[in-house]
């Protein structure tokens, strides 16, 4: 059920474009429970770069969640949010530290459905001093940072989705991102053979595509469907122009 990574891996990789809102909120049909998964994030080579620890936590109609990557250089991924999952999935909170050397740029970002207020700490580099941003934003209905796989657990079969998420530029913009799924991979699991719907996960630029200097690639995500829907894999960047990475159970 791990969700929490996918947003922030595609929140700094599209730092200049904001879209007109236009997509809605995605209806619950299977709520979030009581989680603690241990997922694993690795080179696409198959090296072992991080451990993670996820951990979620519902509170009535509102969900808790963390996920925290450790990575060997000492580098760290922290994400936290709460999302109610009443009707519909809604972001509350959401919070998103990166810092070491696996990520070529420090952030600490932080925004409040309730204050409508954000803060971003931000440093370029080693060498660069820190910046404090602070202000007001407005937090739309379909903003997902951090539940993008929740989503397309809940996602009518075959059906793709149009959703918003907050990109720290390092001032907050919102980014429109099609979900779509496309074919049926069998994979396995710890030696069990499993089917999976594989989604690509794309931001909607529209005329501003042409301005990029280079191919922003697809993420790319497998859920396992039925009555008990489940993320198996995640692959793509955690940074802008940053290397592809995979994130699995096993």
């Amino acid at each position: 059920m791990l969700r929490a990574t996918i947003g922030a891996a595609l929140s700094l990789a599209f730092v200049v474009i904001a879209m007109p809102a236009a997509a809605e909120p995605i209806a619950v049909r299977y709520t979030e429970g009581i989680t603690r998964g241990f997922p694993v994030l690795r080179s696409m080579g198959g090296e072992k770069l991080a451990q993670g620890e996820l951990t979620q936590v519902p509170r009535g109609d509102v969900v808790e969640s963390r996920l925290v990557f450790r990575f060997k250089d000492g580098s760290v991924y922290d994400e936290r949010l709460t999302f109610s999952q009443r009707d519909v999935f809604t972001l509350q909170s959401y919070h998103i530290v990166q810092q070491g050397p696996s990520f070529p740029e420090a952030i600490d970002a932080r925004v409040d459905r309730k204050t409508g207020r954000y803060e971003v700490r931000y440093r370029s580099d080693e060498d660069s001093p820190e910046e404090t941003l602070k202000g007001s934003f407005d937090m739309p209905g379909d903003v997902y940072n951090g539940l993008l796989s929740t989503l397309m657990k809940n996602m009518p079969a075959a059906t793709p989705a149009t959703v918003q998420i907050i990109a720290f530029t390092p001032k907050p913009r919102l980014v429109k991102m099609l979900l779509k799924p496309t074919v049926e991979d069998p994979m396995s699991v710890n030696d069990a053979a499993v089917i999976a719907t594989r989604f690509l996960v794309r931001p909607q630029l529209g005329m501003f595509a042409s301005l990029l200097i280079a191919d922003i690639p697809d993420v790319k995500c497998w859920i396992a469907g039925g009555d008990a829907p489940a993320f198996l894999r995640f692959e793509g960047p955690l940074y802008f122009m940053g290397p592809i990475w995979r994130i699995d159970w096993s």
